[in-house]
């Protein structure tokens, strides 16, 4: 079977005019079925499991224990300091914010479009979405310091009690667009899980998962009914999730760009935010999806195919990503602002230029190996692209928030220096994000069952041993 699969791979690849299949193996309903349920269904999880989520799990720990280290001691054991008040956590936050742009595009772009190769990437991408935005939410959420105080966070203007003094900032349109984008990816996901929970319920023989499956897979009963309801819904927050995917971190970068520090107010970092946004989200999911799909053995149903696409992307939107790089400091010398000029100059040249050409390497230059077809279809070379990519991208955001160090006054410049807990706490927040992910690979469906068998041609075989086909016959 893995040679035949090989020589379908190796044909295609030759012919550039035929397309791989999306499902590798002949594969019918059946087999969809049992290659992904047996993930769950196993005993005992693959040694690899183990410790991936353990080392997860302390992460996680060293998270928490710098989370208590904050509450007792105040946001002094950060690096921020005078003039730059924005350090680690505002880089953490925008940077998992754009992690979590790849799972709604995929899913809700992708499905309008009737793209077809998202259907084995899309449920994990969609995990990952509301991973990153909870590991997101974590940073705004104790850069307040004082936790008794955490209603300030919440958009209630008003004149008598001492929260939100600027009922008009962009940090409370944060508020809405974080907000609104956390819930319908979060109602889009599971939405889109509930015929594969309910296959989850139908196989299960634990007592206590047939529970609780049959509470989270909402009564369904596979009827025809059924279908047509939940495409409509489907189909719906599909479409209320598009304009979210512009809109969120289009916003986000509004806390940046409707200010009047040099190097910050440009029109251009709306489009710019967007697109990295993409370029490191899709980088993630290439990185999460290579390991998930050897460790759960997948290969049939995330194909190379997927992967080349997704590395596509990713090689395009680092083109959008060098291209806004450029015109930053075009705009810099033909608008011939001295301090603006300065700004970009301290950038690549200043204190911070190590973080700066870091940046440039890892999200300019080394995407361009994607060109080159090997690096697009060799499984460890596109992982190591794409983890520097996600090094790129975070240093991006801190090269951003660094200009703060170089303000107007000379007198007022200082250099920002990151704590052993400002550290700790981005580690940490791989630990709570990975902790998170390991948990939903091995409870729930990794790949949407359901639509996966839509793009299968034909099933070969209706008839099934345990019965599985049941459901994906009714769709």
């Amino acid at each position: 079977m893995a040679t035949s699969i090989d020589m379908s791979l190796d044909n295609t690849f030759e012919n550039p005019g035929r397309r791989a299949p999306l499902v590798l193996g002949g594969m019918n309903y059946g087999e969809v079925t049992d290659n992904v349920a047996h993930i769950w269904e196993m005993d005992r999880p693959p040694r690899t499991w183990y410790i991936v989520f353990s080392i997860a799990v302390v992460l996680l720990g060293i998270l928490g224990a710098c989370l208590f280290h904050l509450i007792m001691k105040g946001t002094g054991v950060w690096g921020n300091n005078n003039p730059v008040y924005w350090g680690f956590p505002i880089v953490n936050f925008v940077f998992w914010v754009g992690i979590g742009h790849a799972g709604t595009l995929i899913s809700a772009i992708l499905f309008l479009f009737r793209q077809n190769w998202r259907t084995s990437i899309n449920r994990a991408a969609e995990a990952m979405t509301i991973f990153a935005v909870i590991c997101a939410g974590l940073f705004p959420g104790v850069h307040i310091g004082r936790l008794w105080v955490f209603y300030w966070l919440f958009p209630v203007p008003t004149e008598h009690l001492a929260m939100w003094p600027n009922f008009r900032s962009p940090l409370l349109w944060d508020v809405f667009a974080v907000g609104t984008y956390a819930t319908v990816s979060l109602l889009f996901w599971y939405m889109g899980m509930v015929p594969d929970i309910a296959t989850f319920r139908d196989r299960t023989k634990s007592k206590v998962g047939k529970i609780v499956y049959s509470l989270l897979s909402l009564g369904w009963t596979g009827s025809a009914r059924a279908w047509h309801r939940y495409e409509m819904a489907y189909t719906i927050l599909a479409a209320l999730a598009t304009p979210l995917v512009l809109s969120v971190h289009t916003i986000v970068s509004f806390d940046f760009a409707v200010s009047q520090l040099p190097g910050w107010h440009a029109t251009i970092f709306p489009p710019y935010f967007v697109a990295g946004a993409i370029f490191s989200g899709f980088a993630m999911v290439v990185t999460l999806m290579v390991p998930c799909r050897s460790l759960f053995k997948l290969e049939k149903l995330i194909t190379i195919r997927h992967l080349e696409n997704m590395n596509k992307i990713i090689m395009a939107t680092g083109l959008m990503v060098g291209t806004a790089y450029g015109i930053e400091f075009f705009i810099a010398w033909y608008g011939g602002v001295s301090v603006e000029g300065f700004a970009f100059w301290n950038r690549a040249f200043g204190n911070y230029w190590w973080a700066y050409w870091i940046m440039v390497s890892c999200n300019v230059f080394i995407p361009q190996l994607f060109w080159i077809k090997w690096f697009r279809t060799n499984l460890v070379a596109m992982v190591i692209v794409c983890i520097f990519v996600n090094i790129g991208m975070w240093f991006e955001r801190f090269v951003i928030v660094m200009s703060l160090s170089r303000d107007f006054l000379p007198s007022s410049w200082a250099m920002f220096r990151a704590t052993e807990i400002d550290i700790l706490m981005l580690i940490g927040s791989f630990g709570l994000f990975f902790t998170l992910f390991t948990l939903f690979c091995r409870y729930l469906p990794v790949i949407a069952i359901s639509e996966v068998k839509n793009v299968i041609p034909h099933d070969h075989s209706h008839d099934h041993e345990d019965g599985s086909h049941g459901e994906a016959a009714a769709h």
